[in-house]
């Protein structure tokens, strides 16, 4: 039997999914890496929801206690082919529950996997950075079609997203800052088109350069001729908005290794969970 609950969380899968993996992924925004060096972050991140915004932007809690938990754990990629260029690649894994009174469903798999190419469209003096990335969208699995769990849309897409970057000096302490803007399209039934934003501003807490913290601001909005959130059969909302703030620290035990700490909320929302996250990455980089 479908409950209630189950219907009103379709939506928090795709947010908890692709907002927790992809938001705190800073370091590898606009700025260039060298050629012949890689980029690998593994990452956990545990997100948690008990209440909701309906499609008024007006919060309240679950259905018979409702509470949803996903742990994810991906992989980030980057490689430096030029100057000019760098592969991209990330893969995720999710486990997800669902918990309600006398109700619990849990499952887990693969989603969406995402490979793209960077090109570095220029540069102000070595210090401020423009690029931008098309990136192709993959499902790493298959929806049944008897209506049980999802996990993403089940159909290809693709994404165009432009990131300036930059770096300097304040109050005696190095900072960096990215920005993030842009458009993704699956092209399955009904879309939906995406735009995605997101802005990070870090600062360095000693001269060694190995402690620092960064906040971070960022969200989704998503169109869809699809304005259905009510379906028997539970699809994933394509009719969606949040806003969403984090605050990360991060602590370099060498060049080469890198740990980051972050946590996050949602702070506004229509027709989506009000989220709450922690993650745990680190940053290897290898080569030149």
């Amino acid at each position: 039997m479908i409950t209630t609950f189950t219907r009103s969380l379709k939506y928090v899968i795709v947010i908890a999914v692709l907002t927790v993996l992809t938001q705190n992924l800073s370091y590898a925004g606009g700025f260039p890496i060298r050629p012949g060096r890689l980029i690998l972050s593994p990452s956990v991140t545990y997100f948690f929801a008990d209440k909701q915004w309906d499609s008024t932007g007006v919060k309240k809690s679950f259905p018979d206690n409702g509470k949803f938990t996903s742990i994810s754990i991906s992989l980030y990629a980057e490689y430096g082919i030029s100057r000019r260029f760098s592969a991209v690649a990330l893969v995720p894994y999710v486990i997800n529950e669902f918990k309600q009174t006398n109700y619990d469903q849990k499952y887990s798999g693969l989603t969406d996997a995402e490979t793209g190419l960077k090109y570095y469209l220029a540069n102000i003096n070595y210090v401020y950075y423009f690029s931008l990335q098309a990136t192709a969208i993959t499902p790493m699995y298959k929806n049944p079609t008897n209506g049980g769990p999802l996990l993403g849309y089940g159909t290809e897409g693709a994404e165009l997203k432009l990131s300036f970057a930059g770096s300097g000096t304040l109050f005696d302490r190095s900072y960096y800052f990215n920005i993030d803007n842009g458009v993704r399209q699956y092209f399955g039934t009904a879309g939906p088109l995406q735009y995605r934003y997101n802005g990070t501003f870090g600062l360095t807490l000693d001269r060694q350069f190995k402690e620092q913290i960064s906040a971070s601001f960022g969200g989704f909005y998503s169109i869809s001729t699809d304005k259905n959130f009510n379906d028997p059969n539970p699809t994933l909302t394509k009719n969606f908005q949040f806003s969403q703030v984090s605050i990360s620290y991060g602590h370099a035990f060498s060049h080469q290794l890198s740990l980051f700490l972050t946590g996050g909320q949602f702070v506004i929302g229509k027709n989506t969970g009000d989220g709450t996250s922690a993650s745990l990455a680190f940053v290897y980089r290898l080569g030149n």
